[in-house]
């Protein structure tokens, strides 16, 4: 009898997430998959220097004590584990597990799914036709192919696929796969769906998406965070996947958190991009044809989602050296903090030489987030953070040496904050696409720890660039509203009531862009929210960070808007100078304006609130 029903939880949501989640994952409740999710861009470069100063490192180090408490258990329950923790070197961590494994007397299943480290092929790659331009700004390669210290095929669900069917493997360990391949790929395997049941696969990829960054779906980093009963302990997400595509949200019951309409609202939202068109190279899912309902406690049921045809591109995910950064900061006490913070701020670049690319100054605990947007006047102690970026290491060094002088040549009340600033490297993005026909990914069982060959290349005839279309969204450019005016008109409103009234908010970066979704709180609000948010509105509200375009999309199905915000992270990733490098406070900041609401609006999105303050009621 075919499997009807399947279990796949999710351990960790990047590297560095809360250590003890695969081990809750495991002992609270049966699941038959496991998946950790550890990669990011700048990770791939991290890795890539550390396999350089020892070809058997290479992969995140981190997970191998994470598995080894709970590797009987894992084997004897046959769940299976599925973790991109393999990095640069997937049949590194492969070998270091079998090594930590038969020290305990036991003998698990590996297989490694690679050939997604393109590095070294870069050269002979472009000389048989690829151009690796960037596929946001259109850049030519040239320009960053000296520097590039990393780069990596997003492979998707199928090479697991394979893995699964030949070897029925207790672990897989990949590289570069998609966050939400390794999720979908025990969903083809044990319900024998087609490469081509486009919607099936669809409802695998938002499964995916939902549960690849971990407790931000089950109450981390969730608006209404003061309905989240307890933080201790939080419950990772568990998907129960039906063979019709159709699945259930929870997580394991007296686990920490909460699994409710509005937290899976929220993350479906999170790096959503073109709703419309969310590309993988496994399925284009339609994230505007999805419906949420709550079903019970911590269990929310998702259907209705649809698919088509995924590009004949891989994305291809490379990191280049981009000169150097140092970051320095003092704590400056009150009475007048912020007139001694701005004053310590211009003796210091007084003081500095010339010839950075960029510096920033922020006044953290005043407005170092939220800008103008903040509408703060004063603060009682306020760290001055202070940044600079130059292709000069040396130049930085002065820098550095230049912030703890300014202790005793300012104004009083001042505090040291650790020692010198320390010259970061700086490691960029480039986002680019490959024809899928110039690379295979390659599988293996129980690997050797040596070397295995890397992949081999054909060239194929197919030629052009896919780039996600903006037809469907409302599109602002350009700053029809003076800065100052706008913060005049803010001002004035101080005495309406806030967005966060009729909303719920969440924002996140890709790359250098930032995505913001926003969930109206019932029919009303969202009517409101629709004609009031518009792709020029919030041009103007966050052009001191937003230096590009706004685009706007509407989801009439989950009541809701995504706004993305090209380039307004000074860079993204370890580029960046500001204290928000990733986007998330951008969200907050918005939940803050203040709006003329029909009282009509207000009322219903209270007793909306009211009526989902505790979806945890039997």
């Amino acid at each position: 009898m075919a499997v009807r029903t399947i279990r796949i939880g999710n351990a960790g949501g990047y590297w560095g997430d809360d250590p003890h989640a695969l081990k809750r994952q495991v002992e609270m409740g049966h699941l038959d998959y496991i998946t950790m999710d550890f990669l990011a861009e700048v990770t791939m470069s991290i890795l890539q220097k550390q396999r350089r100063q020892d070809p058997r490192l290479g992969y995140a180090g981190d997970f191998i004590p994470m598995l080894q408490g709970v590797l009987p258990k894992l084997l004897a329950q046959k769940t299976t584990l599925i973790t991109n923790a393999g990095g640069v070197n997937p049949p590194g961590c492969a070998a270091a597990i079998r090594a930590m494994a038969e020290k305990m007397g036991l003998h698990p299943t590996i297989a490694v799914v690679y050939g997604d480290n393109i590095l070294a092929d870069l050269s002979s790659l472009r000389k048989q036709g690829l151009s690796f331009s960037n596929m946001e700004t259109g850049e030519d390669f040239s320009q960053v192919a000296e520097r590039i210290e990393a780069a990596n095929i997003y492979f998707g669900a199928m090479p697991v696929v394979d893995a699964l069917r030949r070897w029925q493997p207790d672990i897989i360990i990949t590289g570069r796969v998609t966050d939400t391949g390794i999720t979908l790929a025990p969903m083809i395997y044990e319900f024998g769906w087609e490469s081509s049941d486009w919607h099936k696969l669809a409802a695998g990829i938002v499964a995916g998406h939902l549960i690849e960054c971990g407790t931000q779906v089950t109450g981390g980093n969730f608006s209404d965070w003061r309905q989240v009963e307890s933080f201790s302990a939080m419950g990772f997400p568990i998907i129960e996947m039906g063979a019709d595509g159709n699945f259930v949200l929870t997580k394991h019951p007296g686990s920490g958190g909460l699994v409710s309409e509005a937290t899976v609202k929220e993350q479906l939202f999170y790096e959503m991009g073109n709703p419309q068109a969310y590309l993988t190279p496994d399925v284009v899912a339609d994230f505007s044809s999805i419906h949420v309902q709550q079903r019970g406690r911590d269990r929310v049921a998702i259907s209705g989602i649809r698919g088509s045809e995924p590009t004949p591109f891989y994305k291809v995910s490379m990191a280049y050296h981009d000169g150097y950064k140092a970051v320095g900061s003092i704590l400056i006490s009150g009475p007048e903090a912020r007139a001694k913070a701005e004053k310590f701020a211009e003796i210091f670049w007084q003081r500095c030489p010339e010839g950075f690319s960029e510096t920033t100054t922020e006044l953290v605990g005043f407005n170092a987030c939220h800008r103008s947007l903040s509408l703060q006047s004063e603060a009682e102690e306020i760290t001055l953070r202070l940044a600079a970026r130059a292709s000069s290491s040396e130049l930085l060094q002065q820098f550095s040496k230049l912030i703890p002088a300014l202790i005793l040549s300012g104004p009083p009340g001042v505090a040291v904050l650790g020692g010198l600033a320390k010259v970061q490297t700086v490691i960029s993005y480039w986002p680019t696409l490959m024809d899928k026909g110039f690379a295979k990914p390659l599988i293996a069982v129980n690997p050797p720890g040596g070397e295995i060959t890397q992949n081999e290349f054909s060239l194929t005839t197919r030629s052009g660039s896919f780039l996600p279309g903006n037809e469907q969204g409302e599109i602002a450019q350009q700053i029809t509203q003076p800065l100052q005016a706008m913060l005049h008109e803010l001002k004035d409103m101080r005495t309406l009531p806030e967005l966060s009234e009729i909303a719920l908010a969440r924002s996140g970066d890709k790359g250098d862009c930032v995505n913001i979704g926003v969930i109206a709180r019932g029919p009303q609000a969202y009517a409101f929210l629709k004609k009031y948010l518009t792709a020029q509105r919030m041009k103007n509200l966050f052009q001191e960070f937003c230096l590009g375009s706004v685009t706007r999309y509407a989801l009439d199905n989950l009541e809701g808007l995504n706004f993305l915000l090209e380039q307004s992270l000074g860079g993204g990733g370890s580029c960046t100078l500001r204290a928000d490098a990733q986007g998330k406070t951008f969200a907050q900041a918005l939940l803050r304006l203040r709006a003329a609401i029909p009282p009509a609006v207000l009322s219903e999105a209270r007793r909306y609130s009211l009526q989902h303050s505790a979806p945890n009621s039997p």
